[in-house]
């Protein structure tokens, strides 16, 4: 009886040390702890921004299309995203493990993207960083096209069809990023998970990129190795 007692207190503990270390990356009110890049802001300083806070969420209005990052390096963490596509279906992303701006087409920044495409939510697509995953030709092509540049195959396709949910729904995917692998699951289905990352650690950023985005939930709960 008190082996149960203990192992339930040392378990409502752990709960308890997990819960508290989960923390939202944004405030709800404004942008503190991320920095915008539009590209298009470059030539004309008046360019409206993308990307609002509306609501108490985070808001990408596809349009002009750049990225809002992190201003913190992370590694070692779960991030749960909560999003949803408020009108037309579109295109958009989550990207981990970004460093250096603007590395392909004068727009995105070094990283593994997690798309958020409708459809194709869980895909992964590299943007000069690379990642491998079983059946890599299945999912990727043939291997002599593969690459994390421009003219190269740097779409490796989820695992899954049918775990989104209908359009105006809310979506969860929660990305887990440990050591040098890439897990992600969108409502609870595991639909993608990558391993040989060339990247471990970086900045996170969500995408203006094709339609409007709604985020109600960005939420980070660091992890370590030693709980895997």
């Amino acid at each position: 009886m008190q082996k149960m007692l203990l192992l339930s207190a040392l378990f409502i503990t752990a709960a308890i040390t997990a819960s508290a270390q989960t923390r939202s990356l944004f405030n709800g009110k404004d942008h503190t702890g991320w920095h915008i890049d539009v590209p298009a802001k470059d030539k004309d300083a008046n360019a409206p921004s993308p990307f609002i806070i509306r609501n108490g969420m985070m808001v990408s209005l596809a349009n002009p299309q750049g990225h809002i990052i992190t201003d913190a390096v992370y590694k070692n963490y779960r991030l749960r995203v909560e999003y949803r596509f408020p009108g037309k279906p579109g295109n958009c992303g989550v990207l981990v493990h970004a460093s250096t701006p603007r590395v392909l087409y004068g727009m995105f920044p070094k990283s593994i993207e997690v798309q958020l495409m409708h459809s194709n939510a869980g895909d992964f697509w590299c943007i000069g960083e690379d990642i491998a995953v079983p059946d890599m030709e299945k999912r990727r092509g043939p291997k002599e096209n593969w690459g994390a540049v421009d003219g190269k195959e740097r779409r490796i396709v989820n695992l899954t069809d049918d775990s989104e949910r209908p359009l105006g729904k809310w979506n969860t995917m929660i990305v887990e990023c440990l050591g040098n692998e890439v897990k992600v699951w969108v409502n609870g289905d595991l639909v993608n998970h990558g391993f040989n990352a060339t990247a471990s650690e970086g900045q996170i950023a969500l995408q203006a990129e094709g339609s409007e985005v709604e985020f109600r939930k960005v939420e980070l709960t660091p992890i370590s190795k030693l709980t895997k």
